[in-house]
């Protein structure tokens, strides 16, 4: 097998997509809002063959991502013979994968925990309602907001809602001083980036809320299945009281309407980001592991 990698570009979206639709599980980690979005800072390239696409990344260390699309269709025995050892250590593996590695791959596959990339899902239901006890607190968050600025005024995204949502991350970058962090930099690329060519993405959704007539918090995710969608980035403007509580509400009754889960992405072993998605009551994770294949 001959790997020809060349870096992630839009132009190649439909032959993402296909094998996309083909792939057993789907993280938010192969999204292509996540890898065109984020392939400068990571340098990502992906090589398309056959069944399969293959992703590595060059920087900040160079290294594999699992590759995406019809993992029951792949000759994993043969695959692997023809791959050198040193491109046989990946990163970010789905735990479906794994699986079928083990299953394939008797006796070859070393694999271990990335608990920091775990991604936490979420019962849709449960998001758009807050019920019960477990939810009381972000409940009373919600509801001082509703009191403090009125039902949510929530809009859908459109082009002018993208102008809106740019000028407030511009905002939010300012506030939370950007500059000065290499992640939150590139965080604020990968938003601007996708941003920029949101209809080039077949499955983007995305919202804002507004108050007073001013954009105050915006929310973009990304379907991953039918039931299932995911969340790339959420901000709200410092000042408001229960902002994130508000436009995390909004966005899963009505971004999230039709899907039965929420896939809120990884932690990055982030004790403050880690408290934050524990708090909201995850149902289960999406995991994945770091994994070399063995001669």
């Amino acid at each position: 097998m001959n790997l020809v990698f060349s870096p992630v570009t839009l132009e190649s979206r439909d032959n993402y997509y296909s094998l996309w639709q083909k792939t057993p599980q789907n993280s938010l980690d192969y999204t292509l809002a996540n890898i065109w979005g984020w392939q400068a800072y990571f340098g990502l390239e992906w090589a398309f063959d056959g069944d399969l696409c293959w992703v590595r990344q060059k920087q900040p260390v160079a290294a594999m991502w699992a590759p995406f699309g019809d993992w029951n269709a792949a000759n994993w025995q043969d695959l692997f013979a023809d791959i050198a050892p040193d491109s046989r250590r990946f990163i970010r593996v789905p735990e479906k994968l794994l699986a079928i590695w083990n299953e394939k791959l008797p006796g070859r596959v070393k694999a271990e925990e990335d608990r920091g990339q775990w991604e936490y899902l979420y019962n849709q239901q449960e998001l758009a309602t807050l019920p019960g006890k477990r939810f009381h607190k972000k409940k009373n968050h919600f509801n001082a907001y509703v009191k403090t600025y009125g039902e949510p005024d929530y809009h859908e995204l459109n082009d002018d809602i993208v102008e809106d949502v740019l000028a407030l991350q511009d905002d939010w970058c300012q506030w939370h001083e950007c500059g000065d962090s290499p992640s939150l930099t590139a965080e604020n690329e990968a938003i601007n980036r996708v941003l920029s060519h949101w209809e080039s993405f077949k499955n983007l959704y995305g919202g804002a809320l507004y108050i007073d007539g001013r954009i105050a918090a915006f929310s973009i995710g990304e379907k991953l299945d039918d039931a299932m969608l995911g969340v790339h980035y959420e901000k709200g403007l410092n000042g408001y009281n229960g902002i994130y509580q508000a436009i995390n509400h909004e966005f899963s009754a009505h971004a999230g309407k039709g899907f039965s889960f929420v896939n809120r992405a990884q932690d990055l072993d982030e004790d403050g980001l880690r408290q934050a998605k524990t708090s909201y009551q995850p149902i289960g994770f999406l995991k994945k592991y770091k994994v070399t294949i063995q001669d």
